[in-house]
């Protein structure tokens, strides 16, 4: 293999950054065509003084879910509108649905997220969901989007849970990116990861710990500070450099298998993967100092840190170890892991990740 790194084309942040879309779509394309959740369909292009009827930009509302029965509508609003450029506006779902649509048809995306919950919109990979909402593969893309545009003054008006679960999907990406180096494993773009890979994903993490308290406070206040741009852009920007061009490990490959327990879909991609991250500590023998500080970090940012946060308070041994095999199947990036990974190990992971943060909860009170 081969040292690979992959980029979006452009990345765009700051207050009033949606005011790029009009301009990008006529740079990319003639035909635009906007995929956009009920929310952002709703209340947040409302708000801006654009008649995108009047340019031609027809919009079509995102269906809940990235599966397979989504994506066939989108292709076929695709063709019917003659789009040449299609538009990704809302969560990490209609996020993923946009890039796989679009690059099934062959045409160029360009990403709006109005939240930070995930790092999906730099990335040139989604995760496809049966329609009932269980994992089920990992696409990849030919290449990353064309754009990527983060209206910071959008992402302030968002609720303060999406912020919080980005930044457990962002917690994951030192650990997991370390893990690859370590073995010598693949990234997401097939390759060995570069310095810059692994530097990227290590700032994502040094970013979290030294801005993420103050950036929830900005969230919950709904003000645009520099702790919150510095977080939104760990979020959106350096994790997700970080995992594709420095690789996945455990932490997401828990998180996948916890997807199979119908329990944990009302929680946030984020929030299990942070849950993820602290059974990954556990599996891979962390030093007792590391393992503090990130307990620590999700304590204070409102993380979940035991199996009752991501509604498995009252699941057993045999529902758990469905997760853990899933998660250990053969195409999960858990074998990134150093050592032979089976359920069984990563079952008393999970249990106890659990465990600690039940006793620190006990100490602390958070």
């Amino acid at each position: 293999m081969f040292k690979k790194a992959v980029f979006p084309g452009k990345y765009i942040q700051g207050v009033g950054a949606i005011s790029e879309l009009p301009a990008l779509i006529d740079l990319l394309g003639k035909h635009g065509l906007i995929l956009a959740s009920p929310t952002v369909h709703d209340k947040v292009l409302p708000e801006y003084n654009v008649d995108w009827s009047d340019r031609g930009i027809p919009i079509e509302v995102f269906h809940g879910e990235c599966c397979e029965d989504e994506l066939s509508r989108l292709a076929a609003a695709i063709t019917q509108t003659h789009a040449d450029v299609l538009v990704g506006m809302g969560g990490g779902k209609t996020i993923d649905t946009a890039k796989i649509a679009a690059d099934r048809a062959g045409i160029p995306v360009i990403i709006v997220p109005t939240i930070a919950s995930t790092d999906a919109p730099c990335s040139g990979c989604a995760v496809l969901y049966s329609k009932d909402g269980v994992f089920d593969s990992v696409c990849y893309q030919k290449s990353n989007p064309a754009a990527v545009l983060v209206d910071l003054g959008i992402i302030a008006a968002a609720p303060t849970r999406f912020l919080v679960a980005g930044m457990g999907d962002a917690l994951s990406t030192w650990f997991e990116a370390r893990s690859c180096e370590r073995t010598q494993s693949a990234n997401e773009c097939g390759g060995y990861s570069t310095r810059a890979g692994l530097s990227i994903a290590k700032l994502c993490y040094e970013t979290l710990l030294s801005h993420g308290v103050a950036a929830k406070i900005a969230s919950e206040k709904r003000l645009v500070t520099p702790a919150l741009d510095h977080i939104v852009e760990a979020n959106t920007l350096l994790s997700g450099l970080g995992f594709e061009s420095a690789g996945l490990a455990s932490a997401h490959a828990i998180h996948n298998g916890l997807t199979a327990l119908a329990e944990t879909h009302s929680f946030y991609h984020g929030e299990k993967v942070a849950f993820g991250v602290l059974s990954g500590l556990q599996l891979t023998d962390a030093s007792a100092d590391e393992t503090t500080t990130v307990y620590s970090f999700c304590e204070h940012v409102g993380l979940p840190t035991t199996l009752a946060d991501i509604g498995l308070g009252n699941a057993d041994r045999r529902q758990l170890m469905v997760a853990a095999e899933k998660a250990c199947a053969p195409n999960q990036p858990i074998h990134h892991e150093a050592g032979v990974i089976t359920p069984g190990k990563v079952l008393d992971a999970m249990l106890a990740a659990d465990a600690l943060g039940q006793e620190r909860r006990k100490r602390t009170g958070r």
